[in-house]
């Protein structure tokens, strides 16, 4: 696998609300978040961008409000802010696309030249989805390492119901099926990027 020394991880939505499971119900991987903070050490280790994503909502009952503990990033992302030798970015969004952010995330992968991006985060089918979706169509190699990402069961029409782990599959089919991105695991990548 070829990771570009500038390939950016952008770590999404890996907030202290998403822990609160009375609001959220079941989620899947219980090892994302440590999939998660070794793609972080490794990015940060050979000096690569990281972006770091904050869903600031503004739904009042949400966990993920802002001005509510739920917002602020879980402490293993807090702690490795401000790390990396590489360029970081914070991106704050109140939709699921990062690239609706502020700043805003394209204009800031062409200015400091990056064409390939990692993603990873919360939750597999909306943020990170709906973020690789949109690299995908804006041209960007996208790779999401399924296994640094988790989601939650989702109950929809008909009141049919996934659990967390086929919305996963879901999304991983859709984004791999579909050539929006390549699904991946965090071994690979970090195997790739450490020398």
């Amino acid at each position: 696998m070829e990771i570009t020394s500038n390939a950016a991880l952008v770590v999404v939505d890996v907030q202290k609300g998403f822990d609160e499971s009375e609001f959220w119900g079941p989620r899947n991987n219980p090892a994302a978040d440590e999939n998660i903070a070794s793609l972080i050490a490794a990015w940060q280790d050979t000096d690569r961008p990281v972006v770091f994503v904050r869903h600031d909502s503004n739904k009042p009952g949400s966990p993920l409000r802002t001005g509510y503990e739920g917002n602020d990033f879980k402490e293993y992302v807090e702690e490795r802010r401000g790390k990396g030798g590489g360029p970081e970015l914070l991106v704050t969004k109140s939709v699921n696309s990062a690239f609706y952010g502020t700043p805003d995330l394209d204009d800031w992968f062409k200015a400091v030249g990056i064409t390939q991006v990692v993603l990873a985060g919360i939750q597999t089918n909306m943020c990170v989805e709906t973020t690789a979706r949109m690299g995908g169509n804006l041209g960007y190699d996208v790779l999401v390492p399924l296994d640094a990402t988790h989601t939650f069961d989702l109950t929809g029409p008909n009141g049919w119901r996934l659990t967390a782990d086929e919305l996963a599959r879901a999304s991983a089919v859709s984004l791999h099926g579909g050539g929006f991105a390549r699904v991946v695991t965090t071994g690979e990548l970090v195997a790739a990027v450490r020398p």
